[in-house]
């Protein structure tokens, strides 16, 4: 058996032990408050959907360039006061947009808001070479360093916001990115000993920082070949620092099609098969009516 091999079969294992989890994502942009909230308190009354998500942009990145887009932590939390059973998080969260000590406060309430059901997730910041993403950072008068810097800032953040929400002296940091002097967070989060941390991207660079920091890894879309040679990189990163690879789950974002559902589903089934079995469905604009039963019954129900 070669190695391309092996590494489908190792993933194929995770799947089938794992089971799929399904989630929605609403990308807050170009959209109303009032019809996001209606998907969002629909999908919390169906148990098959068990996570939901925004993304963290400040400007559209598709559409009308002049058009709505919702702050998405601010978003969150009020999303998280009107629901009680899914879990929530930003597919992620932009590590160039907020300090990690303030992220890591940011994200401690929105977990005690949600009664403990946050899942952070976290990544670089947008491509540099995705100019409608790079003029949100100039148009807010926020710095937009190259990758290597993005990376490097990342792994520090990670470890920041890990000991913010875990450790009950204060203390100082000394980074190349970052210094903190006396840091503390409280209250912590409610979930112990902190909530899930999703880290996104599909990088080299990144893949080191997900093998060390992450509980999730979401891989960014594109093709799931790729995803599956991305993953094989991952476990071999984790092999490096003596850490099971199956402890981190893999995850994808399928676009779902209302006119075609059998697309999505064979999507679904080919992400299942590559070893991702946490599968976030992502709803285009405008949401029907009963969009959240409709994605249950016509697409999460074949799965069950």
């Amino acid at each position: 058996m070669n190695e391309a091999d092996m590494a489908m079969r190792d993933v194929n294992m995770r799947a089938r032990t794992t089971g799929p989890r399904f989630g929605i994502m609403t990308a807050p942009s170009q959209v109303g408050y009032g019809d996001i909230l209606r998907v969002w308190r629909e999908a919390d009354t169906i148990p098959q959907i068990e996570h939901a998500w925004l993304y963290d942009h400040l400007m559209p990145i598709f559409g009308d360039p002049k058009g709505p887009t919702f702050e998405g932590w601010t978003l969150l939390s009020a999303l998280a006061a009107q629901t009680e059973r899914l879990r929530l998080g930003l597919l992620v969260t932009s590590n160039r947009f907020r300090p990690p000590a303030m992220l890591a406060k940011i994200a401690a309430t929105v977990d005690i808001v949600s009664g403990g059901r946050l899942e952070f997730g976290i990544g670089a910041g947008s491509r540099p070479g995705h100019p409608l993403a790079r003029r949100e950072y100039e148009a807010h008068g926020l710095p937009f360093y190259d990758s290597a810097h993005a990376v490097g800032s990342l792994a520090e953040a990670c470890t920041i916001i890990r000991r913010l929400w875990t450790e009950t002296e204060p203390f100082d940091f000394d980074g190349s990115y970052h210094r903190l002097h006396g840091a503390f967070c409280s209250p912590k989060p409610v979930q112990r000993p902190h909530p899930p941390i999703m880290i996104g991207g599909s990088s080299t660079a990144t893949l080191r920082v997900v093998a060390e920091h992450a509980d999730r890894w979401n891989f960014p879309g594109g093709d799931i070949d790729d995803a599956v040679r991305r993953s094989a990189l991952l476990d071999r990163f984790c092999a490096e620092i003596g850490r099971d690879p199956a402890t981190i789950t893999r995850s994808l974002v399928l676009p779902v099609s209302y006119g075609y559902p059998g697309a999505t589903r064979d999507a679904i089934a080919a992400s299942i098969d590559a070893g991702f079995p946490y599968i976030i469905l992502s709803l285009p604009t405008p949401y029907p009516e009963n969009v959240a039963r409709w994605v249950a019954d016509e697409i999460i129900n074949r799965y069950a």
